[in-house]
């Protein structure tokens, strides 16, 4: 299973394009996979036969598990290795207890020897433990299991035993374990009553010294049973979903959030675009929105304020020397994708629209590769055409900021003349936000490079990158 993309731990495999005996050339799409970044065709590494199928489609696998093996169609599965493997991870069995020796001779005789006193018996012998697949003794070996399902059996006390597998083989799979892990809970939510609370406050009285120490019981989970009702519809996560939600709540509890957005003038913006709407679509093919100057005024803020474009690495904050910036894609409320304009700070305004463009197509028709993901130090996530006021994003792991813009709207504003007065007049304006990592940077250096965008977008000669 490869890498794709620098967060992406997992991959499903939705369909394999040759079956076990058919040849196969070297860079010859062999299957598709799919991420919760990306979905892709991934071509044969070598040229041969495919001489097995270790995964089956629909399967779920980390990163790095061998998923078939191409042969040189001579009968020979190119994998000598695999029966050693398997026998490796295959469960030792237990050591037999051998028969205690017999006890040495007694000593010879003595006059009036004092009695003996009497033998504690010997404690029994324990069997040796099973040694599983991750040998530390678990009983996780009786048949090999991915390190993501170990990890959930593990989590929630499940052995394997209890598990039906629907993998290949009866191999238990990642949603195999989850749906009993969700059992267990849902189990333990009905079965494990909380712990009754007394009427009366029980005297205080002194621990004896030697007593073991106490363990709080565990607060029970919730059930939802009774909110339900029998109209009530249960969605399950998709697996874009699913992984969506992980990344989520790992970002919130890897960076401590901050947030800070300014109103932002646009009128400048407003009068390119009117001038140059026409033409630009006529040329380009679509329409000339706002966020192509609003990426370009970032990544022109970022020279200025290069610790956003960064990501936390232990206790130190690395900066990136260039700007990979990454666009939020809503993949029709099915979940997001973030693919990157690599080098952007290389870009004109007419390049950003255009690679903007690209991209958003080329993810919503799932045709995104591993590189088109790969590599974001700063995001933006444009909820503007949808109408939003004001959208407070969550940090794209492992980058430190996030800008979010709203929608655009006619509104008066105050505006001062060149004599120094001042006159109310309507102009377009907007919200923009940033999240960051406050172990990155503080809130005045966010507040900086904030007003450096506005000032680009008021200021900046867009029609000249036109």
């Amino acid at each position: 299973m490869p890498q794709l993309g620098e967060t992406v731990t997992e991959g499903t495999i939705t369909k394999w394009m040759k079956a076990v005996g058919e040849e196969v050339a070297r860079d010859e799409p062999l299957f598709e996979v799919s991420t919760d970044k990306v979905d892709s065709e991934v071509p044969s590494p070598a040229a041969g036969v495919l001489s097995e199928i270790l995964v089956p489609e629909g399967e779920t696998v980390e990163v790095g598990v061998k998923l078939a093996v191409i042969g040189d169609g001579s009968g020979a599965t190119g994998s000598s290795d695999a029966p050693a493997a398997a026998a490796a991870e295959a469960p030792a069995p237990a050591a037999e207890a051998s028969p205690p020796p017999p006890p040495p001779p007694p000593p010879p005789a003595q006059a009036a020897p004092p009695p003996p006193a009497p033998a504690a018996p010997a404690p029994a012998a324990e069997p040796a433990p099973l040694v599983g697949a991750d040998g530390n003794g678990s009983s996780a070996g009786a048949q090999v299991l991915s390190p993501m399902v170990r990890r959930i059996l593990s989590e929630n006390d499940i052995d394997e035993s209890e598990v039906t597998g629907t993998g290949a083989g009866g191999r238990i799979t990642r949603d195999d374990a989850l749906r009993a892990a969700a059992a267990r809970r849902s189990a333990g939510a009905t079965v494990q009553p909380p712990p009754a609370v007394p009427t009366q406050a029980a005297p205080v009285q002194a621990a004896p010294a030697a007593s073991p120490a106490r363990v709080a019981p565990a607060t029970p989970s919730v059930s939802m049973a009774p909110f339900r009702t029998a109209g009530d519809q249960v969605v399950p996560f998709s697996n874009m979903r699913r992984r969506t939600a992980e990344h989520m709540v790992r970002s919130k509890a890897t960076s401590p959030h901050a947030f800070i957005a300014n109103e932002v003038d646009f009128e400048t913006v407003e009068r390119v675009r009117t001038a140059w709407g026409e033409r630009f679509k006529a040329e380009e093919g679509f329409t000339l929105t706002y966020l192509p100057f609003v990426a370009r005024a970032a990544v022109e803020a970022l020279r200025d304020f290069p610790l956003l474009n960064a990501s936390v690495v232990e206790d130190s904050l690395v900066v990136h020397s260039e700007v990979n910036l990454g666009i939020a894609v809503d993949l029709s409320h099915e979940g997001l994708i973030v693919p990157v304009i690599h080098r952007a700070e290389e870009v004109t305004l007419r390049g950003v629209a255009r690679r903007i463009r690209d991209l958003a197509e080329r993810a919503r028709g799932r045709q995104l590769n591993a590189d088109d993901i790969a590599g974001g130090t700063f995001s933006i996530t444009n909820d503007g055409p949808f109408g939003t006021y004001f959208t407070v994003p969550i940090i794209n792991q492992p980058q430190v900021a996030i800008l979010a813009t709203d929608g655009i709207a006619r509104r008066p504003v105050v505006v001062t003349q060149p004599d120094g007065s001042e006159s109310i007049a309507i102009h377009s304006t907007g919200i923009l936000g940033v999240s960051w990592d406050h172990r990155a940077v503080d809130g005045a250096y966010v507040s900086l490079f904030l007003a450096k965008v506005a000032e680009l977008l008021g200021t900046r000669d867009w029609a000249a990158e036109l």
